[in-house]
């Protein structure tokens, strides 16, 4: 019984952060302005972390876990560096 459920679970919420890393995409793709395009993409490497980890879930293996933290350490830290170049025009000073 608990299996079933597992199983269904973890259906859903794939289909489910699916569903949000396309409004995602969209978001990025059809951004009016700069900052948009960059919650869009927060939100695409947030998801695509998530989705990641109920893959780990689902396998029943630690690698998908490993990928979904090296995403996001560099998500976070592109990030900054988008926020950067909004704000002062440069990255590097």
């Amino acid at each position: 019984m608990s299996g079933i459920v597992l199983y269904w679970g973890v259906l859903f919420s794939q289909l489910m952060l699916a569903a949000a890393m396309l409004l995602a995409t969209i978001r990025l793709v059809w951004g009016p302005r700069a900052q948009d395009r960059i919650v869009g993409f927060d939100s695409l490497y947030i998801t695509m972390m998530l989705l990641f980890i109920v893959f780990g879930i689902r396998a029943g293996t630690t690698l998908y876990f490993e990928a979904a933290l090296v995403i996001g350490l560099l998500g976070f830290m592109s990030s900054i560096a988008l926020a950067k170049f909004l704000m002062r025009g440069e990255v590097i000073e």
